[in-house]
């Protein structure tokens, strides 16, 4: 078989190549546009971890190409420096060295000496994980404790209000642990990230759905009153269920005032089974942080009304195949798959387990908290009800 010749992009094809990465096409996708398979497409957005470089652009002062050809013009016709730099307006100490770095007279080539300016003018901004090696402990150790960027970019602004040598952008962590030749952050520490991708992808990329049966008898979402909706006191529920494999389940309960999680074992995702355990943790709760749960359309719930009627917590539903309405709970599952990843059994998980991730997850700031941490928020609302 016939090795097909390698191929070259020029960077207009980049650009391109960009416009569609950020518009959420996959790799696939964007080879096809230049009849190729995804690997020859992504070198190109690896190589800065799939974040879009900016643009170069050459300073003013600068020699321009047609500058450098009128300069190899007039060393061909053995012009002098000085006759050269004042039809140029330039100092002929500028030329004098635009010619010496590049060749002398005999050597001289406008392009090749274009292309060796834009080679030397590569000198990429120090990171500052790079310079601050203090800083970039204290980072790593964050993602290690399975902190998000931002989470600790926010955190260390409270924490650090002071010393700006010890604050740093969730987008500069990121570009450390995308970007490995600036070689701030190990490449290990990706894995502690939520999506354990090596390279950003477009937030555009996939939109999740919800296909779940329908059940009856249900109050709508739209329904629910004003000040849960605007979580302007505690005591207002999200929950779902993650799957596992071998039909094995976990339930996940949000709080939406203070973000405070909780996880419930469920031995079967049946609805007497589901029902029955979340009767059983709710009796856990005082009756004033406890007062509605939103779901979405799920069959596990479809006995609801025999839990209202055991806890007198009222229960609202999303609309079909909208997930979102139920945000904080999507991203805590979210946060869940670094605990437990898909295609994991989860029926050997103890109660203890999931008490200690839960903890884990109560104890980090949160942006939506002003960097305060769920656990200190439902601590609040506890010790206001007593």
């Amino acid at each position: 078989m016939k090795r097909r010749p390698r191929i070259y992009y020029s960077a207009e094809q980049k650009a391109l190549m960009w416009d569609r990465w950020q518009a959420g096409d996959s790799l696939h996708t964007i080879a096809g546009l230049f009849d190729r398979g995804h690997s020859s497409v992504q070198s190109v957005f690896s190589e800065t971890g799939g974040i879009r470089p900016p643009p170069r652009c050459r300073s003013p002062l600068a020699l321009t190409l047609g500058e450098r050809e009128e300069i190899s013009r007039g060393v061909v016709v053995g012009q002098s420096m000085r006759s050269i730099a004042t039809s140029l307006c330039r100092a002929p100490s500028t030329v004098s060295r635009e010619i010496k770095r590049n060749g002398g007279r005999r050597g001289y080539r406008a392009s090749k000496a274009d292309q060796a300016a834009w080679d030397r003018a590569r000198r990429p901004k120090t990171c500052k994980l790079v310079e601050n090696r203090v800083l970039a402990a204290i980072v790593a150790k964050k993602l290690r404790g399975l902190w998000s960027p931002e989470q600790i970019a926010g955190w260390l602004k409270y924490a650090y209000a002071d010393d700006e040598n010890k604050q740093v952008s969730h987008e500069t962590i990121y570009r450390s642990l995308f970007i490995q030749a600036r070689g701030a952050l190990k490449k290990e520490l990706l894995q502690h990230l939520r999506k354990t991708r090596t390279m950003r992808r477009s937030r555009h990329h996939t939109q999740k759905t919800d296909t779940h049966g329908r059940i009856t008898g249900t109050v709508s979402i739209r329904e629910r009153p004003a000040a849960v909706e605007d979580r302007a006191v505690p005591g207002h529920w999200e929950g779902d269920l993650i799957i596992g494999s071998h039909n094995s389940q976990i339930a996940t309960l949000v709080e939406r005032h203070t973000r405070y999680v909780m996880l419930v074992r469920v031995k079967s995702k049946d609805t007497k089974t589901v029902i029955n355990a979340l009767i059983k943790h709710a009796h856990k709760l005082p009756r004033e942080l406890y007062k509605s749960l939103t779901w979405d359309r799920g069959k596990e719930m479809a006995d609801h009304q025999r839990f209202s009627l055991d806890t007198d917590i009222k229960v609202y539903f999303c609309d079909p195949r909208s997930p979102w309405q139920r945000g904080s709970n999507e991203n805590t599952n979210g946060l869940l798959r670094q605990y437990f990843p898909k295609g994991m059994d989860l029926s050997n998980v103890h109660q203890n387990k999931l008490n200690a991730v839960a903890r884990q997850l109560n104890e980090r700031p949160r942006k939506t908290l002003d960097f305060r941490t769920p656990a200190e928020r439902f601590s609040q609302c506890v010790a206001s009800t007593g």
